[in-house]
């Protein structure tokens, strides 16, 4: 039995973009039981060496036919959490919105992580942190002089190490 301050709560995690995957991680860490859909082409009876995968179970659905859209249903009406990353209007669209799975499941909490939100001029696009760096206007300052721009987490030099990260215990 799962243990943790989360421990009975059960996700539902349709595979995408690493948000969602991390979230559940985080989620299993603290005792959740998280169910991962992925789509049936990905899925595989060898284990995944994805970290993010740790501690979930896995189905696959093709969630574009009605009858996986309805086997994906069953899990949502037992489901306390759903973390969703699709694109604005996607699950309205495949019928698993949240309006449809609120009908199933009233108490179902929907958690909905996007680039830039449901609605509004950017929604469309993917939205990463990068592309909010770059937008904020901070991308251009970062890097060496005369280099083009670096994402912070590959600034040339700036994590340079002499001693060994880690030393042996006298």
């Amino acid at each position: 039995m799962p243990e943790g301050p989360l421990a009975g709560v059960r996700v539902l995690e349709p595979a995408r973009a690493a948000p969602g995957p991390c979230a559940g991680m985080m989620l299993v860490d603290h005792g959740a039981e998280v169910l991962r859909v992925d789509r049936v082409k990905t899925v595989s009876t060898k284990p995944r060496a994805d970290v993010m995968d740790r501690g979930k179970h896995t189905i696959g659905l093709d969630l574009k036919t009605p009858d996986r859209v309805a086997a994906f249903k069953e899990p949502a009406e037992q489901a306390d959490v759903l973390i969703e990353v699709f694109g604005p209007d996607v699950t309205e669209r495949l019928g698993i919105g949240p309006d449809d799975l609120h009908a199933i499941n009233p108490r179902l909490i929907c958690g909905r992580m996007t680039g830039w939100g449901q609605d509004g001029p950017p929604a469309p696009t993917a939205g990463h942190d990068i592309d909010r760096i770059a937008v904020s206007g901070v991308l251009p300052m970062l890097g060496r002089e005369g280099d083009k721009p670096a994402p912070p987490i590959d600034i040339p030099g700036a994590f340079t190490v002499d001693e060994p990260l880690w030393r042996e215990q006298p």
